[in-house]
């Protein structure tokens, strides 16, 4: 009788065991809901961005090329046509380059995919579209004043030198704003960069000093 109750006590405490154990084990069935794991589900309008330096920069540099990408798209006769069509490419390019980074910036989306350097490609894509938008703008200016003075005369010549001139005009506009814009980028590239080099030094010494102690306490190893 005694083992018996012996027996039933025993069960009964690693019952209670397994109950405590199994409530604080880490491995616990989660309750979660699916669509809050969702990756866009966090998605927000980010006004402080859209108001700093950078977010106001791109979106004039978004609405510069758009505009210079509308004058280019005017002129239905060219002679010779390779500069319009080089600056019909670069103003598109560049609208679409920035209007995509300009809406995962504010929207945040950029903090869902953490292993990409964005102040990085931000960088990349301010200092391509400065270059671009440039030449385009100088070779396109170039075409407009030969081709402005074969047909001075002509209703359509004036018409396609005035659409190249306001092509032009936004064009060294948007270079300039793009510059500005690869100037904050590359401070901020900068700061970055240093601030990962003083983590990382912080962290050799903190391990430095860990190794230290192990080795001043042999009965650790």
């Amino acid at each position: 009788m005694r083992n018996t109750e012996e027996t039933d006590g025993f069960d009964g405490e690693a019952s209670n065991t397994s109950m405590i154990s199994g409530a604080s084990s880490p491995y616990q069935p989660t309750t979660e809901p699916v669509h809050a794991r969702n990756v866009l589900g966090g998605i927000r309008c980010d006004i402080e961005y859209l108001r700093s330096h950078f977010g106001i920069l791109k979106i004039i540099e978004v609405a510069l090329a758009l505009i210079s990408f509308i004058c280019i798209e005017t002129i239905m006769m060219c002679s010779p046509c390779g500069g319009i069509y080089f600056f019909e490419f670069v103003s598109c390019s560049a609208f679409v380059v920035t209007g995509v980074l300009l809406l995962i910036f504010s929207l945040n989306l950029h903090t869902k995919v953490p292993h990409i350097n964005w102040n990085l490609t931000d960088l990349v894509n301010t200092v391509v579209s400065t270059f671009f938008f440039l030449l385009a703008s100088i070779v396109l200016a170039a075409v407009n004043q030969s081709g402005a003075g074969a047909d001075v005369k002509s209703v359509e010549g004036s018409r396609k030198s005035g659409a190249e001139i306001a092509a032009v005009v936004f064009g060294f506009l948007v270079t300039g704003v793009y510059a500005f814009n690869c100037y904050l980028a590359v401070r901020r590239w900068r700061r970055g960069d240093g601030q990962a080099g003083q983590l990382t030094s912080e962290y050799m010494r903190a391990r430095t000093a860990s190794r230290g102690e192990v080795e001043a306490r042999p009965e650790l190893q």
